[in-house]
């Protein structure tokens, strides 16, 4: 991308962002991990720009902060936020020093007053989880260190864990996924403390409403039983 393709989408942030508003959403999550664009700003592993987007933690964090910015002038930095993913290796995505990068983008983008910051905890390698990885929240307890606004932690968590990691504070909320499509009443199956849905994965994306928008809520069950 040249210096001028990347200001150009800069300011397609800003219009999309615009376009949402009058859409009538209430925010705007700039997604920066998994090997998306931003992602690939920001990891060392793809960025090999010379350029004022290259190089340094500053600059390669340069392009994420302008869109971020754009966006904020938009809709105001309390319905904006970012998800990193501080120890993702997902498409082959690397960095020879993740905890210095994500450190210093936490604290560049604490300046900004976000609504939250979302983590993807390592456990989670895109669009699946890898059971071989540590348990404990990586991701938030580094995190937490250079960031004390809002923080919402992902991956892999179960009702357990995700009261473990609030408990702990290294995170103010636990996103859930995949057992969200399973079970539309989710927090009120991990409140009574009763069996999930299992989710049915080739249904996720594409199809019909079956395996996505059918699964029974917990109360259906119990009467149908």
């Amino acid at each position: 991308m040249t210096l001028a393709e990347i200001a150009e989408l800069v300011e397609s942030f800003r219009t999309a962002a615009i376009r949402g508003k009058e859409a009538g959403f209430d925010g705007v999550e700039l997604h920066a991990a998994n090997g998306y664009l931003f992602d690939q700003f920001l990891q060392d592993g793809s960025n090999k720009r010379t350029d004022i987007y290259g190089g340094s933690f500053e600059n390669r964090a340069r392009f994420l902060m302008e869109a971020t910015q754009a966006v904020i002038s938009v809709w105001g930095s309390d319905r904006v936020a970012v998800r990193l993913g501080p120890s993702g290796t997902w498409g082959d995505m690397s960095d020879s020093d993740p905890e210095g990068l994500f450190s210093y983008v936490a604290q560049e983008l604490a300046t900004l007053k976000l609504a939250y910051l979302h983590l993807i905890e390592p456990r989670v390698l895109g669009n699946v989880d890898d059971d071989s990885k540590d348990q404990n929240p990586v991701a938030a307890q580094l995190i937490r260190k250079h960031y004390k606004g809002t923080l919402i932690a992902a991956g892999g968590f179960k009702a357990h864990t995700a009261e473990a990691i609030l408990q702990a504070g290294d995170a103010d909320l636990v996103a859930f996924g995949r057992d969200f499509i399973a079970n539309p009443d989710l927090p009120e199956r991990l409140r009574l403390q009763v069996p999930l849905n299992p989710y049915d994965r080739p249904t996720f994306f594409g199809g019909t409403e079956v395996g996505y928008t059918d699964y029974p809520v917990y109360s259906n069950e119990t009467v149908a039983a």
